[in-house]
């Protein structure tokens, strides 16, 4: 293969995967779900491909990087209507850590060990799981943590982990139920602050004050 060639070739793949990157969005580079990564190693092999095979014409080593940007973008879009879809892409997070004590049955599921567990405690500059109100491990592999206040000053913090209760117009059943709490006390807080209709809403949520935050949907 000539020199110009491969120069030529690699120039082009390098443009094209970097437009498809860039039309993916943000969140392919900012974090890897199991989707991602499989398409980033995908377009990587169809990258090395395009450059060493000389005889195929490039227009047809780009259609399968067409078609890739097209799938994950498809996906995308759906997952942002279903909610289902969404955690079988993504998969949903897991709190390992939980009132500062180590759920072990949990890490056990995700095949998660104590060496990794304190290795990215200490990448959050945790010294002792003490410390750790939550930590929760998310779909994209990394380790949330949230620490306990401390000194006389200290706001009281929540016994419970921080969940959505609503979520594109949807009462998170579970998630009120974690917190001991119903749908109709999550109603008649949302009729006190003039939240009328479920539906309406993007976002609810109790902070660390046991107060509502409420975020509607952009119409």
């Amino acid at each position: 293969m000539e020199v110009g060639t491969i120069i030529t070739r690699t120039i082009v793949i390098y443009i094209v995967i970097l437009l498809v990157f860039r039309i993916m969005g943000k969140r392919e580079i900012g974090e890897l779900s199991v989707v991602d990564f499989v398409i980033s190693i995908m377009l990587a092999e169809l990258a090395v491909i395009s450059i060493e095979n000389e005889t195929a014409p490039m227009a047809k080593q780009i259609i399968p990087m067409l078609v890739l940007m097209c799938v994950q973008i498809t996906l995308a879009f759906i997952s942002l209507k279903s909610e289902k879809l969404r955690k079988f892409i993504d998969g949903s997070p897991s709190v390992l850590i939980r009132q500062g004590k180590i759920d072990e049955r949990e890490m056990r599921k995700q095949r998660y060990n104590f060496d990794d567990l304190m290795m990215q405690l200490r990448q959050k500059d945790v010294k002792y799981v003490s410390d750790v109100e939550f930590a929760i491990l998310e779909p994209s592999g990394d380790l949330s943590v949230i620490k306990k206040e401390k000194g006389p000053n200290a706001k009281r913090y929540p016994h419970y982990l921080p969940l959505p209760l609503i979520l594109d117009g949807k009462v998170k059943e579970e998630h009120l139920e974690k917190i001991g709490k119903t749908q109709l006390w999550l109603r008649q807080e949302l009729r006190k602050h003039g939240y009328k209709k479920v539906e309406d809403i993007s976002f609810c949520s109790l902070d660390e004050n046991d107060k509502l935050y409420v975020d509607l949907i952009d119409k």
